[in-house]
């Protein structure tokens, strides 16, 4: 199973008011391990940054002008993004901005069924809240001391560990949060875990199997091992 866990900075908070994209960064999970795989970008919005937008994110109209504009990288996202699920905070707003940015370049949208939003999932676990990233890391003992400022690629980073706890499968998967970049890159398929060649040997004795036999043997044909054994 393949999922992306995905977040965008952007110049505001309505596309519908001409606000853009300006980061997206989005990390590969598969079978909620994660691969390794990352996908990041600045994108220059082809507009100013309002300072409000600026505060939260630190990204300026200076840093961005140069960066490539969404159009130059759509077909790299929506080839990264193909076939999986997409596991988004406060889905929402950046399937709104996505898809405000691909309709710009007549992509495809993304379709709600394929959304799984962590926000309401958090809601879910914990009524009572609070339930923003920040909060839901502290519950879980995410090390966020990092988050001086929202960015995408480490949103999503943390994230990921989060959805793993929400769903209960951290306990199977890597903390990505925890994983530097240089490692996740090294990552290889010669780390996973393959089935042995051959069954180890038995480790009961000859008398310890003649014994469960005469066991068997006394308790008769109604003994669960027989329909085991069958």
């Amino acid at each position: 199973m393949r999922e992306i866990v995905l977040d965008t900075e952007t110049t505001g908070i309505e596309h519908a008011k001409g606000h853009r994209i300006v980061e997206i960064g989005a990390v590969e999970l598969i079978n909620h391990i994660p691969s390794g795989k990352v996908f990041h970008h600045y994108i220059d919005p082809e507009r100013d940054m309002p300072p409000d937008a600026e505060a939260i994110h630190g990204l300026s109209t200076q840093f961005l002008r140069g960066k490539p504009v969404f159009a130059a990288i759509a077909d790299e996202f929506i080839a990264f993004i193909d076939g999986a699920s997409l596991i988004i905070h406060n889905a929402a707003f950046d399937v709104g901005f996505l898809n405000a940015e691909l309709a710009r370049v007549k992509g495809p949208a993304i379709l709600p069924e394929r959304v799984i939003d962590t926000l309401g999932l958090a809601r879910q676990k914990h009524p009572m809240g609070p339930n923003s990233l920040d909060a839901l890391c502290k519950r879980y003992g995410i090390d966020n001391s990092k988050r001086e400022k929202h960015g995408a690629l480490l949103d999503s980073e943390l994230l990921a560990d989060v959805y793993l706890e929400l769903i209960g499968g951290r306990q199977a998967a890597l903390s990505l949060s925890a994983i530097s970049v240089k490692t996740r890159t090294a990552m290889t398929p010669q780390g996973l875990v393959r089935a042995r060649p051959s069954p180890l040997p038995s480790r009961l004795t000859e008398a310890e199997i003649a014994a469960h036999q005469a066991l068997l043997a006394e308790i008769g044909e109604k003994a669960l091992w027989n329909e085991i054994l069958n």
